[in-house]
């Protein structure tokens, strides 16, 4: 029963999608829409396969700055978060600095960072890493105030020291907000990176995905800039369902969040 579940949730997604893009096709085709305003999807998929590579290629370059970006996010995240839940001093001093990076448009930004960064990729990291960290920072802050405030009771009352404390019962309290923390940053690192390298204008062979949208709609080649945006979409859509399986399966044995999913 639970197989047919899984099942059904991968084959009605499917089923609306292939229904969307049919209707797509016959109405760009009926009403012979020039493919410089709207190619169809036949079209988009024949631009994909006529690049030979160069695009899949491209968005290796885009996909080695986000996870880069996202791996640099989660450490230093969990790092940011676990200092300031060691002092409410810390906290009210550093965190409206984390909030400033989150609430300030990465296109201000990334000016500054390529004046005073003589290295494209650094400066492609920087930028993801500044749209991908504030969730971590976040949400595992959060959990580590969400820890039992009983169980602190009883760790102290036992004489645990500070990284007993840590390690064995606010780190498992995090764990949770962290990786939801992980899933959210792992989309803004991807959309960091596209922004990063539009803004950086990137070329060459060592250029990523979005330099080769911009390019293709600078040319009014659409189906070529609209296989950019599907790859995109189809490698933000993976990267978020590959962090939630990892939540899943660090938290399925003993976390309800991930037991419930997996019941469901």
């Amino acid at each position: 029963m639970n197989g047919l579940k899984k099942l059904s949730r991968a084959i009605l997604p499917l089923m609306f999608g292939i229904a969307v893009l049919g209707v797509w096709e016959v109405l760009v085709r009926v009403y012979d829409v020039p493919p410089y305003v709207l190619p169809g999807p036949s079209a988009i998929v024949l631009a994909l396969w006529q690049s030979g590579g160069e695009l899949l290629q491209a968005l290796l370059v885009t996909l080695e700055v986000t996870i880069a970006a996202l791996v640099l996010a989660a450490i230093t995240g969990a790092g940011i978060a676990f200092l300031l839940a060691q002092s409410k001093l810390a906290e009210k001093t550093l965190f409206p600095y984390a909030v400033f990076l989150q609430v300030t448009p990465i296109v201000t930004i990334a000016p500054f960072i390529i004046i005073w960064v003589d290295n494209t990729y650094i400066v492609l990291l920087i930028l993801a890493w500044i749209a991908a960290v504030f969730p971590i920072i976040s949400n595992t802050l959060l959990g580590l105030k969400s820890a039992d405030a009983n169980l602190r009771e009883l760790f102290r009352l036992y004489g645990a020291s500070r990284g007993q404390t840590l390690l064995r019962l606010l780190a498992p309290s995090a764990l949770p907000y962290f990786l939801g923390g992980l899933r959210i940053s792992g989309g803004l690192a991807l959309i960091g990176t596209v922004v990063a390298e539009m803004v950086a204008g990137t070329s060459g062979t060592r250029s990523g995905l979005a330099s080769r949208l911009l390019e293709a709609s600078y040319r009014l080649e659409l189906a070529r800039a609209l296989a950019c945006f599907a790859l995109l979409s189809a490698a933000g859509f993976a990267l978020y369902i590959s962090l939630d399986a990892l939540s899943r399966r660090l938290l399925r044995h003993w976390h309800e969040s991930a037991s419930t999913l997996e019941t469901e």
